[in-house]
């Protein structure tokens, strides 16, 4: 056995390096605890902030149950500019049961919006908006259609077929948008710091818009009447009237 040792003590001699052995912790010692966060993200974490709240909303001055409110869009704008980029993936909005769906659709400026059919009838998909007009043309249960949104602002969306259909896609040059939840309650985080202007989009209301610090504003409490038709008065792809059914529906 000494023979074996002196062997091996040899070896390590030779080789000039001696393998490091780690021991084992005893059963007593306590695991490590995990290395705190990096000052890299501490000082992003420090450097934004949150704006939160609730939406209430209301008709002719009657209160509505908060789930009326889920359709807008609750977006802020910052003071100081910050890059938009686009969607990876095209957005989604569909026709289902002659309805869009979402009806309101908030996308960066750029993103594409496909817009796919699951009804087993003919759709039209086009919007004569100033500086986003586009027509989709025809196209049946199955297919879809796309378009790219390239211009910032509000863009109504309409059938050519169906009178009812009514959608509004929202082209934001910020990316912090979000929807109050079924209760009213909405949150946006990740927030600049600073000065910047909170606004809701609802296709039945004026814009609600209110200034706000984030990182010094407390919670928000946002009133929303709704006082605008539910089917926005509108002509076809051509610029004229629908045609009525027999029955003198559109």
């Amino acid at each position: 056995m000494k023979g074996q040792v002196a062997i091996l003590l040899g070896l390590v001699g030779i080789a000039g390096v001696a393998a490091a052995v780690t021991p084992a912790p005893s059963a007593g010692t306590p695991a490590a605890k995990p290395a705190p966060p990096s000052s890299a993200t501490a000082s992003a974490t420090a450097s934004t902030g949150v704006l939160k709240g609730v939406l209430s909303v209301s008709a002719n001055g009657q209160a509505l149950r908060a789930t009326e409110g889920m359709d807008a869009v609750i977006y802020y704008r910052p003071k100081t500019p910050v890059a938009v980029t686009a969607e990876a993936e095209p957005a989604i909005m569909t026709t289902r049961r002659k309805q869009f769906v979402p009806r309101i659709l908030a996308v960066p400026q750029g993103t594409t919006v496909r817009f796919p059919n699951e009804d087993p009838i003919l759709h039209n998909v086009f919007s004569t908006s100033t500086e986003n007009a586009f027509d989709v043309g025809q196209y049946g249960k199955g297919d879809g259609k796309s378009h790219v949104f390239d211009r910032i602002g509000l863009v109504r969306v309409y059938c050519n077929v169906h009178h009812s259909m009514y959608g509004f896609v929202l082209v934001l040059d910020t990316p912090f948008h979000g929807r109050a939840d079924a209760k009213g309650r909405f949150e946006l985080s990740g927030l600049p710091l600073g000065e910047g202007e909170l606004i809701v989009f609802h296709d039945r209301a004026p814009p609600l818009r209110q200034k706000v610090v984030v990182g010094e504003t407390g919670e928000l409490k946002l009133q929303l009447d709704l006082s605008k038709r539910k089917v926005p008065p509108h002509a076809n792809k051509f610029g004229k009237p629908y045609q009525r059914t027999p029955n003198g529906n559109y």
